[in-house]
């Protein structure tokens, strides 16, 4: 294996066929490594500070649920940040754990969610006592970073593993002028994806353990159950390539990276309407967040417009912001594409040279006015009287249309995609303010899942509720 036995068919480019082995004598075996693997992964270690470190070729979900299954027994207790990805919460189902959530404070200038603070860790291991780990995220979808180096002294003092979702911080603590990586700062897991913020494949990913809190053989276990049997050389091959390049050019790449992105940052001052989220000691440099509030558009507006007519792709959209994500990977024409498409969309707004055009009025626009809600009333607004998660996420299930549905209890996830955050995770009490929100999510043109359009119901949305609980 495998079948094409290392040569190109159809439209497979050779290159790829040459390297798509299995694990053939002198290759080794990531599940159970004695050679290649040892110094493969050993030199991954080196590079972030950890103590060792495991190659994932299932992304950052692999890691995720791996960390958390190893740090804590079936049914045990985890405090986990609220804006977290869904993959933390598909092991604390697996692993029937009960949660307790740090809610992220909110930047409500900028409309978006902050990383979690060394107090608010503080306070909820002191309200819950029994709690086995914590889990945090930074930076955040936004570029966020927490302060892990206080919170894993926070946390290191009650005894307690420290988990961190590292996947958009790969890059970090890796050259002059960045931020600390969180194996630097002491968490005893870190999980990066190497493939979001340095030029790697889709799906690698690295996951590391420093101290003694975590036991490595059960890690491991785990490691095996949640990746493939059949790990992909090609993916491995392309950490392996990316630790080296790090090794031997990264110094040159980061500076260029750091220079380029402060420049274009410089430039962008002169918008009049555009506005920026600062780039400061907790903001990570990449994510050009660009606010949209005080231009009269949605950010998946501007998202369309540099799509459409600039021809440049962004990472994400939201309703009051779009994300523009810069790696190593951009070159000096990636900056000046989309300085010069910023700069010259705020010129045309502040004219009014690009208006909204004018829309044709279908069922769903009559049934679906505008309403001006702010992004993060998901994650600001805490249900007090949620069902637990990995309880409801197996009871009886129906449909119900949207505008019905305030009172009743999620039964599926709903969230925006990117970036897989859920806005409602199953059991938590929807409210009216959450249906308003999804209706204005859907009105903007936000992909929204666990949302399902019904055409034979008045054009109305639907959404998945517990079958037998619902409150007035």
């Amino acid at each position: 294996m495998p079948g094409h036995k290392r040569n190109a068919f159809g439209e497979m480019p050779r290159e790829i066929a040459n390297i798509d082995i299995t694990e053939i004598d002198g290759f080794d075996d990531l599940h159970q490594p004695e050679s290649l693997f040892v110094e493969l992964q050993r030199e991954a270690a080196q590079l972030y500070g950890a103590e060792e470190s495991f190659y994932l070729i299932n992304g950052s979900t692999g890691g995720v649920l791996s960390a958390i299954s190893a740090a804590l027994p079936e049914s045990g207790h985890i405090l986990l940040a609220r804006n977290c990805h869904k993959s933390a919460y598909h092991a604390a189902y697996l692993r029937r754990l009960k949660i307790s959530y740090l809610w992220p404070p909110i930047l409500e200038k900028y409309d978006i969610c902050d990383a979690v603070t060394p107090e608010q860790v503080q306070e909820a291991l002191e309200q819950e006592p029994d709690i086995g780990a914590v889990f945090v995220v930074s930076p955040t979808y936004e570029g966020r970073i927490a302060d892990i180096r206080a919170i894993a002294e926070i946390v290191h003092n009650k005894g307690l593993p420290l988990i961190v979702d590292e996947a958009h911080g790969a890059h970090l603590g890796l050259a002059e002028g960045f931020p600390e990586n969180s194996c630097q700062a002491g968490a005893d897991l870190v999980i990066h994806s190497v493939h979001k913020t340095l030029p790697a494949m889709t799906q690698t990913a690295l996951l590391h353990v420093n101290g003694n809190r975590i036991d490595r053989e059960r890690l491991k276990r785990f490691l095996r159950i949640y990746q493939s049997s059949s790990p992909s050389y090609i993916l491995m091959a392309g950490i392996e390539n990316v630790t080296h390049v790090i090794k031997q050019d990264g110094a040159k790449l980061f500076h260029d990276f750091r220079t380029r992105y402060r420049e274009m940052l410089r430039r962008l001052e002169a918008c009049g309407s555009l506005r920026f989220l600062p780039l400061e000691s907790r903001q990570d440099i990449g994510k050009l967040v660009i606010l949209t509030a005080e231009t009269g558009f949605s950010g998946q507006e501007i998202y369309d417009v540099l799509r459409q007519e600039y021809h440049l792709q962004l990472e994400m959209a939201s309703a009051t912001y779009c994300l523009a994500m810069f790696t190593v990977g951009d070159g000096p024409e990636a900056y000046e594409r989309i300085t010069e498409a910023l700069l010259s969309l705020d010129r045309r707004i502040a004219m009014g040279d690009w208006q909204k055009a004018d829309a044709v009025e279908s069922d769903k626009d009559a049934v679906y006015a505008q309403r001006n809600i702010p992004v993060t009333t998901f994650l600001s607004d805490k249900s007090e009287d949620a069902i637990p998660f990995a309880e409801a996420w197996d009871m009886e299930t129906k449909w119900v249309f949207l505008e019905e549905a305030s009172g009743c209890y999620a039964g599926e996830f709903v969230g925006l995609y990117p970036p897989g955050i859920p806005l409602l995770v199953p059991g938590e009490r929807i409210k009216e303010t959450h249906c308003e929100q999804l209706l204005e999510y859907i009105r903007q043109g936000l992909k929204v899942q666990g949302i399902e359009y019904d055409a034979e119901n008045s054009s109305q949305y639907k959404i998945k509720t517990m079958k037998m609980i619902q409150m007035s």
